[in-house]
């Protein structure tokens, strides 16, 4: 199964390793984290390293969407 995050239309990253995703889709959200170390997160490794910026990002599991989350502003 092949699996992506996407942000406005674009694939930011994909898998089909069928567990790195889903743990970085809700890490992006700030599901697995506490604040402070999500906020460091967002900084240091969502924005400057993966690319991704504030806003809506979508969850796809072979090529259909499956949830959407939002990468909030800091």
């Amino acid at each position: 199964m092949t699996e992506e995050i996407r942000q406005n239309g674009k694939t930011i990253l994909t898998s089909d390793d069928g567990c790195s995703i889903p743990v970085i889709f809700n890490n992006l959200i700030g599901r697995n984290m506490e604040s402070d170390e999500y906020k460091i997160y967002l900084c240091c490794v969502a924005f400057r390293d993966m690319g991704f910026s504030a806003g809506t990002i979508d969850y796809y599991q072979n090529g259909s969407l499956f949830k959407s989350g939002v990468i909030p502003c800091l």
